[in-house]
């Protein structure tokens, strides 16, 4: 308990002292293209030194993955491989850059390459969605169990922007019909939750980065919602080349997109 204490307070000191001040408070000069359409902002780096430094007096010296470190150095990759946190410090900074929510924290721990701890911190509703490999999903101190919309047809949140032309075409032709499609928030931190609480049914991620989704795939599938490769193999930190990932309010609707998405040799 006194540790998931301490990762609540560094989540609510980062969120106070390096990204609140920030937001909707940037200046052109404090914004960021690292390629693709993918802003970085002071806020991030600097939530994201402060991360560090506040996880390494929890425990120190285990290995960190933070996603402005891979982008300046690519080898801590490798620390995927370890004992390590896992860590993106503003999920969701095209939405903050921009001055709108919902944006958030995101921490996981891994171990053998499978997350087995995480947390997602929505910055400014304070949300805590906390989960650990074996022991459930949690909002709070409020167990959660997955609910779907109850739509029909079901709920879906699909990006087109990660997909090639021939994807993205066979998206629109072979899936959309089957599905009542609603954008995508463009931010893990929000859309897992969804996924969970009743909001969104299914999606589709066509990028996988750990940062992204090692917290998020291990909450949902602890709350019984089901997040793997189109495979059915369950989705690593590890494998930070492979693609493709669907996440489920429900077993039955993750095999329902699987089968459909495999139907188009889709990967």
């Amino acid at each position: 308990m006194a540790f998931h204490r301490a990762i609540e307070t560094l989540l609510h000191t980062v969120t106070e002292k390096a990204i609140l001040p920030r937001y909707r408070n940037l200046t052109a000069g404090e914004i960021e293209d690292k390629g693709g359409n993918d802003p970085v902002t002071i806020a991030d780096r600097e939530a994201e030194t402060m991360l560090r430094e506040g996880l390494d007096k929890i425990i120190p010296g285990l290995a960190f993955v933070g996603e402005e470190q891979v982008h300046a150095d690519p080898s801590a990759l490798e620390n995927l491989k370890a004992d390590c946190w896992i860590v993106d410090p503003i999920d969701g900074t095209r939405n903050f850059a921009s001055g709108k929510p919902p944006f958030g924290i995101l921490i996981a721990m891994a171990s053998g390459g499978e997350a087995h701890t995480g947390w997602i911190y929505d910055c400014l509703t304070e949300r805590l969605c906390i989960a650990h490999k074996g022991k459930g999903a949690f909002i709070g101190d409020e167990k959660v169990t997955a609910q779907a919309t109850g739509h029909a047809p079901p709920v879906a949140a699909i990006s087109l922007a990660f997909m090639d032309e021939s994807q993205r075409e066979a998206m629109k032709t072979h899936i959309a019909p089957h599905y009542t499609l609603v954008d995508i928030p463009w931010c893990a931190a929000e859309q897992y939750p969804r996924l969970g609480l009743g909001v969104n049914d299914v999606s589709i991620f066509e990028r996988t980065l750990a940062w992204d989704h090692a917290a998020g795939a291990l909450w949902l599938n602890e709350a019984g919602g089901k997040v793997a490769r189109l495979d059915g193999s369950p989705y690593r930190v590890d494998e930070w080349e492979r693609k493709g990932l669907i996440g489920a309010a429900s077993p039955a609707l993750w095999a329902d997109m699987a089968e459909r998405l495999n139907a188009l040799g889709h990967s």
